[in-house]
Order: C-alpha cells, then sequence, then structure tokens
C-alpha cells in the first residue's frame, strides 16, 4: 500500500483518506460529504472528458472536480477494508 491523491485512482480502485488538505470551508465541504479521515474510498467512474469523478463513499456516489480530488491523500488498496 502506498500513499498517492484521490484523483490518481483508477475505477475500482480503493483508498483510505489519510489527510484533506484544503482550506477550512472547503474541508468543512468534503467532511459534509462524508470524506472524512480513516473513511474508504472507491473511484467509479471517470467521466469521458476526465472531469468530474464519481466516488462511492458510505454507501452513497459523489461526484469530485479534479482538483477538489487532489487535495485529499489516500493509502491505496485493491480491495475494501
Amino acid at each position: 500500500m502506498c500513499c498517492q491523491k484521490l484523483c490518481c485512482l483508477v475505477p475500482g480502485e480503493y483508498g483510505c483518506i489519510v489527510r484533506l488538505e484544503c482550506d477550512r470551508q472547503e474541508r468543512k465541504r468534503l467532511m459534509d460529504l462524508g470524506l472524512t479521515e480513516g473513511c474508504t474510498v472507491r473511484c467509479l467512474h471517470i467521466s469521458p472528458l476526465g472531469d468530474p469523478v464519481a466516488y462511492s463513499v458510505r454507501g452513497c456516489v459523489i461526484a469530485l472536480r479534479r482538483c477538489e480530488a487532489g487535495k485529499i491523500t489516500v493509502r491505496t488498496s485493491n480491495t475494501r477494508k
């Protein structure tokens, strides 16, 4: 397992959130969406033009722009924990 940005996940790959690297307002928004440290995220689908990307978080599907996902560090794995 290694750490990388959430935007680098490919469809079907899982990641465990390690850190949110953003300002206070954006951090609150991401946390309201369920993206908290220790949470497992799965990349579901990348849109044809590459932005946004669909992720499964806590049983819900959310879409994030790559610039937003680039502020989230995850520890990657191929399987869910």
